[in-house]
């Protein structure tokens, strides 16, 4: 049997990571068994807002790394079949008119169940179930009916989906049955929690991919670390690319707890994948970041700022901030004038201008002066890059250059 799932989201207007992670598992189960991924876009809704947000899913996705096999298929396509088996179920006796909706009849006696391949045996008593409207009066399907019609019509063989869809199943599994269709294998996924224990939402942070991309995260890095919502390989191994995490996963070692979202450890994840990257790389990925924040700095110049960063940086929304007296003209700061004035005699000699010489004149001063390191160099970072926190010292001077630093110490002097 050749797998086939589906990722199925609503279009809401942006795309929650834990929708993400659900989307996530199907793919990375369907490649694993070398099956099909199938994206459809449960609304039947054709209005400009929900044609943007499709676009804007599949936007996320794509940056992501998640793809899919076949065009993205709307519920409104089967729309037509779907109300031509409720009629069908009508004639049969399995559903009934009420008020000129369509109402599913359930089953009064036995139990519908079925083997969750994350939760074990679940079971539900017929009983218990409500009679449930499969086609509303205006014509249009329920999400109970049409989801399971499409699960038939494409051949889904594992519906991978979230915890929240479980009480949804009973009524599903008894609407295929109806139909003349067996079950697909139910895997349902546990919730992601915030730090608080409740639900992950907006108090928690950032939710929605476009806001992790807009600061920063590296794809892979966020691939990598909502893998590993729900699912381990092992007990020790962490970093994943993506083609490990492929020939690795399975349903089998995903649990039935919630996980806990982690900002922490997702940016110490994604200081990981950055270090791991070339310069090259690195540059591409920080200019194609910039750019989209809407900052056009020098290409050169932040291709040259790439060796100073790449141990500092968890995420790029702090690299702005970090690199800012690179690109711009910095305030006379409240450095010690001494000490600055100093500096600026002691590194005029400094030929060639290289982060050696430059560390090497600034040691002799600080021996000069009787002081440590420490206090030494503060006032001159202070001075030169307008902040406390900056890249390598010694660097940060060679990058702005000579006379751009000694004019910096300068005017700390002065003021």
């Amino acid at each position: 049997m050749s797998v086939r799932v589906r990722m199925a989201p609503s279009p809401t207007g942006f795309l929650h990571i834990g929708g993400v992670r659900t989307f996530l598992f199907n793919w990375l189960y369907a490649r694993q068994q070398g099956g099909a991924c199938l994206l459809r876009i449960e609304n039947t809704d054709t209005s400009r807002e929900v044609i943007e947000a499709v676009d804007q899913i599949q936007d996320a996705l794509r940056w992501l790394g998640v793809d899919w096999d076949g065009p993205v298929a709307f519920q409104l396509d089967t729309a037509d079949r779907a109300r031509e088996l409720a009629e069908q179920l009508v004639r049969e006796d399995k559903a009934y008119l009420d008020d000129g909706a369509i109402r599913f009849r359930q089953p009064k006696e036995g139990v519908v169940s079925w083997e969750d391949a994350v939760r074990g045996h679940i079971e539900f008593r017929n009983e218990l179930l409500p009679d449930l409207v499969i086609v509303r009066s205006d014509g249009h399907p329920t999400y109970n009916f049409v989801s399971p019609v499409d699960d038939i019509t494409d051949g889904i063989t594992h519906v991978i989906r979230g915890e929240d869809h479980v009480s949804n199943t009973p009524t599903q599994i008894n609407i295929r049955n109806a139909l003349g269709a067996g079950q697909p294998v139910y895997a349902h996924l546990p919730n992601i929690l915030g730090s608080d224990g409740k639900k992950l939402s907006k108090r928690h942070g950032a939710v929605s991919v476009d806001v992790f991309r807009q600061q920063g995260y590296y794809a892979p890095a966020l691939m990598n670390f909502l893998a590993l919502l729900g699912w381990s390989f092992d007990e020790k191994t962490t970093v994943m690319s993506e083609s490990e995490l492929i020939e690795r996963f399975s349903l089998e070692r995903v649990g039935a707890s919630p996980s806990t979202f982690d900002y922490q450890k997702l940016d110490w994840m994604n200081g990981v994948y950055l270090r791991g990257l070339d310069d090259q790389t690195y540059a591409a990925f920080l200019l194609d970041w910039l750019a989209g924040q809407g900052i056009d700095w020098p290409a050169e110049r932040v291709r040259e700022t790439v060796p100073l960063v790449r141990e500092k940086l968890e995420r790029l929304d702090t690299y702005p901030d970090f690199v800012r007296f690179a690109f711009a003209e910095v305030a006379p700061a409240a450095a010690d004038p001494e000490i600055c004035l100093a500096a600026h005699a002691a590194l005029g000699p400094v030929n060639p201008w290289t982060a050696e010489g430059i560390e090497s004149a600034l040691r002799s001063l600080a021996e000069q002066l009787g002081l440590k390191p420490g206090p030494t160099f503060g006032p001159i970072r202070l001075a030169v890059t307008g902040s406390k926190i900056s890249p390598g010292l010694f660097e940060s001077l060679e990058l702005v250059g000579k006379e751009t630093s000694l004019t910096r110490l300068a005017a700390a002097a002065d003021a």
